[in-house]
């Protein structure tokens, strides 16, 4: 396009075009796949390449990346700016809606009305369900289940779309063949953990599961925590739950995995009529 404009500025002022000078080749700096960042050192001649290689195999952290002079190698770098601009990515995604339907989820809104920006600063109004979402929890929802188990996007909606689908049958199959009474699933949009009391008033479950997208680390944005609380209500902190962090494929804990284990975890709170430090102190005596 910029040629042909040139040609036509030229043509309208009758002036002859200067030859064309040659142009260096510009050289392009391909970026490397994900597996050759987080598995492939790129220092040279460490002094133990077999100890380097092991670590590295150990982690899908930043590590053994090399470097060029006092700076980051060209390909080490394109893949940090890409890997950060996945994690701003996925900060502003929501959650496929065919996604929720697929799982018969429908979605209510906590205190949060200002987008993504007011759910960065106000962390606090993520924490409390809006007035809306606790009458339709009310008219929609089964009261007083053993386990009730809600889906949030907190800080990836990725991280939802990518793991839903293994852990969330897990866990509603597992119900049923132990006998314990799931109640009304749901989605939480802009949702922070401690949205966790809110639900526990208005619902009064044995066991809230709130599966939610975690803080999403530099191109790690399918990283999924299942927080868990024994009889949620206001007043309750983090002490008071259990979590099942790093729920991932390839790395993490594996879905299908965290989802019977949050199972056991959650017959446990019910047996022990406990979580989070009470749970642990009541093994201790047992």
């Amino acid at each position: 396009m910029v040629d042909s404009v040139v040609k036509e500025l030229d043509a309208a002022s009758k002036t002859p075009t200067a030859p064309a000078v040659a142009k260096p080749a510009v050289v392009k700096a391909s970026l490397p796949p994900v597996e050759a960042n987080h598995h492939e050192a790129g220092v040279a001649h460490p002094l133990d390449g077999d100890g380097l290689a092991a670590l590295m195999e150990t982690t899908t952290a930043r590590i053994g990346v090399g470097r060029a002079g006092t700076r980051p190698r060209t390909s080490d770098l394109l893949r940090f700016q890409a890997d950060l601009a996945v994690t701003k990515d996925t900060l502003n995604r929501v959650v496929d809606p065919g996604l929720l339907a697929e799982f018969g989820l429908f979605a209510v809104r906590t205190m949060i009305e200002g987008g993504t920006e007011e759910y960065l600063r106000r962390p606090d109004l993520g924490r409390r369900l809006s007035a809306e979402a606790k009458a339709t929890l009310a008219a929609r929802c089964v009261k007083n289940p053993d386990i009730q188990l809600c889906v949030g996007d907190g800080l990836s909606a990725r991280a939802i779309e990518a793991n839903l689908s293994k852990i969330f049958p897990v866990i509603r199959d597992g119900c049923a063949t132990a006998g314990l009474s799931l109640g009304t699933p749901f989605f939480i949009e802009r949702c922070r953990v401690g949205v966790m009391n809110d639900i526990g008033d208005v619902l009064d479950p044995k066991v809230l599961i709130l599966l939610i997208g975690e803080r999403p680390g530099l191109g790690r944005a399918e990283s999924m925590s299942a927080y868990m609380g024994y009889r949620p209500h206001a007043g309750l902190s983090d002490a008071d739950r259990d979590v099942i962090c790093n729920i991932f494929d390839g790395g993490g804990v594996n879905p299908l995995e965290a989802g019977a284990y949050a199972l056991r975890l959650a017959q446990k709170m019910i047996t022990a009529q406990a979580s989070g430090i009470k749970l642990r102190l009541s093994e201790e005596h047992s």
